[in-house]
């Protein structure tokens, strides 16, 4: 069933923003977005000029605030939260009212609402976490799936889960870094050449979402496969596309908090997963209160698996990063402009 109003936190972001003009290809008859930033809502309502979006000032660690711009819509797609790995080192408890505590009040005023369905926006850097900001959104994972437990399968709300890595281009990504400094004359920086990351195209970030709304079970955690690439390979691939072959590299080496690799999957959510060919369904472990999985039983199984990521995924080589990247529009217009 198609959703016919559906709420977007934090709508005015780089996902909220391509999930709205999504959304308004179709006959949908309301879209809300809700985001604290005043500036972007203006500058996105002058842009669109669409009667269907309705713009909500507001904040998720304010209930009162959740609950106004809640009220009514069949849909959420929950993408507001603090993303930056710096930013949420400096200020963790920050990180925590947005991420963790913002996200149960949007959990807990779609379920008094009586919404069909909530689906939350993950990251990679949830799965064994080793900064603020992958701790927090691993917390709203596990928030989430205690939600759905409680409410059950015969609830009115379906909470389901999607968990992606990096978006490229989105805003305080690399890819548009790389290109500001190719572009600038500056150095390459990098920090580890052999470092790998998923490359996922926005477009297929709003799929994942997608196909979490038309098929998410109670507390349902979807994954799309990606394709990974080398950091130092990515730079290869720019500089072909730009024709700037020998543009300097600068190496400056790890940064805190950092990964070699991200995971997507661990091994233990592979056991409890279904493959649904460019997606991974990790089914909610639905036992109600039941303390034996964590102290007397155990999965023989589990120790066969290998966690999926970055490092053992589907690794494009240069001419596959550069096909990928002619695929975004902010790269083909960036180009165009070097060459005009």
């Amino acid at each position: 069933m198609k959703p016919e109003k559906v709420l977007i936190t934090g709508g005015t972001g780089s996902f909220g923003k391509t999930m709205l003009r999504d959304l308004l290809k179709s006959d949908i008859s309301e879209v809300r977005v809700l985001s604290r930033d005043e500036e972007k809502q203006d500058a996105l309502r002058n842009e669109l000029k669409d009667g269907r979006v309705r713009f909500y000032i507001g904040d998720i660690r304010d209930r009162e605030s959740v609950d106004r711009a809640i009220n009514g819509v069949d849909c959420v797609f929950h993408a507001a939260a603090l993303k930056q790995v710096p930013s949420c080192e400096f200020f963790p408890l920050e990180a925590v009212r947005t991420n963790i505590v913002g996200s149960e009040n949007v959990l807990r005023s779609a379920v008094a609402a009586g919404v069909r369905s909530l689906v939350c926006l993950s990251t990679d850097k949830a799965v064994f976490p080793i900064n603020a900001m992958g701790i927090s959104k691993a917390m709203m994972e596990k928030l989430a799936q205690a939600i759905a437990r409680s409410i059950g399968s015969t609830g009115d709300t379906t909470v389901s889960i999607v968990r992606y890595g990096n978006v490229m281009y989105s805003r305080g990504s690399v890819i548009p870094l790389f290109v500001k400094q190719l572009k600038a004359g500056q150095p390459i920086t990098i920090t580890e050449p052999t470092m790998t990351r998923f490359l996922m195209p926005l477009l297929d970030s709003v799929s994942l979402v997608h196909h979490a709304f038309l098929n998410a079970r109670q507390g349902d955690l979807f994954v799309r496969k990606a394709a990974a690439a080398t950091i130092l390979d990515l730079v290869a691939a720019l500089k072909e596309l730009f024709k700037l072959p020998d543009h300097p590299v600068k190496i400056i080496g790890w940064r805190h908090a950092e990964k070699l690799y991200e995971t997507l999957v661990s091994a233990q959510e592979l056991a409890q997963s279904d493959d649904m060919g460019n997606y991974f369904r990790i089914r909610m472990d639905a036992r109600d209160l039941n303390y034996q999985a964590y102290f007397s039983e155990g999965d023989r199984g589990t120790a066969r698996l290998e966690d999926y990521h970055s490092h053992n995924a589907e690794r494009l080589d240069v001419t596959g990063i550069k096909n990928l990247l002619l695929t975004l529009p902010e790269i083909r217009a960036e180009l165009e402009a070097w060459s005009s």
